[in-house]
């Protein structure tokens, strides 16, 4: 495969800002080559995430982030003169590149909308050069945010109404990574993060604490905790595992009640290491023989939806997790295999038919029934067009003509629709083990215009409509 080296590189003191240069090469050479040959016709493509084991259901994010992109896509002198500098683009493309914006419709579901395996949750219409540049963009702003949104809310689910603050920012891989899971974690229910520049930017409440090293720069614990306190009176809560756990939240009692006679209170301890469910457990019973039954028992380290399930179902008298590593690089299921497939071309549905691999044709909504407490039934995929009885569209058009239809919701309004969605769910559905799968329905229409072999495309796991 060859490779293709430009002579500019980006120095250190650069800031590197995200446009159409966030793209494959090939996005790029396709776009020359369509330039080329005068192929500028209207394109439909669709993103959607293929059938996995790994989830029954997944949670819509990082729709914000597309809309603001496109809203502003442009490449710039820069851009065009590092793609001068690669030899491979003529100098009437790279012309067309600079008078280039996106002008085409975006359709999806709103951020914070349960979904499923198969159904597109975006499609891109506009003229085949822009809809191709933004495959790579889409790709991973999409799949990224909703990886961490949906691993979010099975932690959610776990904790069983007990909050989760995001821990995870020191080993998120990379920094813009770590400020996406912040806000991903903050949709799907988490109450805090610890990242302090995700809770400027987006208005998420910030929490933290100590570490091991501020209690081994001390004496003792007791000191430690002592001058934490006197920073922050209204809001102690001690790190108590550094050297014995026990014995820490015994040091953390003594300095307890300093604080109460004059007038503060122990806001809580924190556990990081050991069998915490026990560790917790007898924490909580000195805790509460010391006259503390006010003060919260917090937990970190390595938790995600299965050790708080686990901690939960053996009785650990927990009463909120930090949740960090396993949640912000989706420890159990890194990836999804999410694609962007052209689906319609000019005035012609297209699909693709590559083995464990075919594709659906044509413009399409996802609408879902409902029963009379609006409790999730069923799902089904069908053309844009048809609206199946009272049947709900999931898709929403988002731009018009490159535009913005409605104003970007705020991350609170996200969030409540996340939650509302969330409670619409049957139980059996978000199983972190075992869960039922939710039944998605191909309509009789859309299977009918299908192009070739229409019954090629009928799963057996996803029955269409009678």
């Amino acid at each position: 495969m060859d490779v293709y080296r430009a002579s500019a590189t980006i120095t250190m003191n650069q800031t590197i800002q995200i446009g159409p240069l966030f793209t494959d090469l090939y996005e790029l050479t396709m776009a020359a080559s369509y330039f080329d040959h005068h192929v500028t016709g209207t394109a439909t493509f669709s993103l959607y995430i293929r059938e996995t084991d790994k989830r029954s259901y997944f949670v819509a994010a990082g729709l914000e982030d597309v809309l603001n992109m496109l809203h502003k896509f442009h490449f710039s002198e820069d851009d065009l003169g590092y793609l001068r500098t690669t030899g491979l683009f003529s100098d009437a493309f790279l012309s067309f590149l600079a008078d280039l914006g996106f002008s085409g419709d975006v359709f999806a579901m709103p951020e914070g909308t349960i979904f499923f395996s198969d159904e597109p949750v975006l499609e891109v219409t506009a003229p085949i050069i822009e809809a191709q540049l933004l495959e790579t963009f889409l790709l991973n702003t999409i799949g990224f945010q909703t990886l961490i949104a949906t691993k979010a809310a099975r932690c959610l689910h776990a904790a069983r109404g007990r909050p989760l603050i995001d821990f995870s920012l020191r080993r998120t891989q990379g920094w813009d990574a770590g400020i996406k899971v912040a806000r991903s974690s903050y949709i799907a229910g988490f109450e805090a993060t610890s990242n302090v520049i995700a809770g400027k930017i987006y208005g998420i409440p910030i929490s933290g604490t100590m570490a091991h090293s501020f209690v081994s720069v001390f004496g003792d614990e007791a000191e430690a905790f002592t001058a934490f306190y006197d920073t922050f009176p209204e809001n102690a809560v001690f790190l108590v595992d550094t050297y014995d756990t026990i014995e820490g939240v015994r040091n953390a009692i003594k300095v307890a009640d300093n604080m109460r006679k004059k007038g503060h209170c122990l806001k809580g301890i924190r556990l990081d290491s050991g069998d915490m469910v026990e560790l917790s457990r007898e924490a909580r019973k000195i805790l509460d023989c010391a006259g503390f039954p006010e003060t919260k028992i917090f937990a970190s380290s390595g938790f995600d939806e299965f050790k708080i399930s686990d901690a939960i179902e053996r009785g650990g008298k927990i009463d909120a997790f930090g949740v960090g590593t396993k949640l912000g690089v989706s420890a159990d299921a890194p990836f999804l295999d999410i694609v962007y497939k052209l689906v319609r071309f000019e005035d012609r549905d297209v699909r693709k038919l590559s083995p464990g691999k075919i594709t659906l044709a044509g413009k399409k909504q996802v609408f879902r029934k409902t029963d009379r407490q609006e409790r999730f039934i069923e799902d089904i995929i069908g053309s844009r067009e048809e609206i199946p009885g009272d049947a709900i569209p999931l898709m929403k058009k988002a731009m018009e003509n490159g535009a913005l239809v409605d104003p970007i919701p705020s991350l609170q309004e996200i969030r409540n629709r996340f939650g509302h969605h969330f409670s619409l769910l049957d139980e059996k559905y978000k199983n972190i083990y075992k869960p039922a799968r939710y039944p998605v329905a191909i309509s009789p229409r859309l299977l009918e215009h299908q192009p070739e072999f229409p019954g090629s495309i009928k799963h057996p796991e996803k029955r269409s409509l009678p």
